[in-house]
């Protein structure tokens, strides 16, 4: 049921990139949503060896940043506890893992709890493009 919800945010944002933002590159990891055979497991885990990618990449670099990645979640309550904390649970700390690697290697990169966090962020990280110039 998870990843339902997560596959509708996934297909309503795209919905909204190419209704609103049609100059823009973009892709989705669909590796995670999908139910492959064993072969091709195999075959995905040999092409992309790197544990917790995230669900979104905009191709699009910024003054301050060579892209943006997304981890879509359907909830705050998939990432963190109600005291705010990020919950410690392995799936989730990989995530973290993942996101701050890749902000070291100069992306921007979000967990995006929503369809309308997933549209703010990227539309402030296009705003930040389009005031540099």
């Amino acid at each position: 049921m998870k990843r339902q919800i997560e596959h509708k945010i996934a297909k309503d944002l795209s919905k909204w990139l190419q209704d609103e933002h049609k100059n823009l590159i973009w892709r989705f990891d669909l590796a995670a949503d999908l139910k492959l055979t064993i072969g091709q497991s195999m075959k995905n885990k040999e092409l992309n060896p790197h544990k917790k990618y995230p669900d979104f990449f905009l191709c699009e670099p910024t003054k301050g940043y060579a892209g943006l990645y997304l981890e879509l979640k359907k909830d705050r309550f998939e990432v963190f506890n109600k005291n705010g904390e990020m919950k410690k649970s392995e799936h989730i700390q990989g995530q973290r893992i993942m996101r701050d690697t890749l902000r070291l290697k100069g992306y921007k990169a979000e967990f995006a709890l929503g369809l309308e966090d997933a549209k703010r962020i990227i539309t402030e990280y296009i705003k930040e493009k389009n005031e540099e110039h």
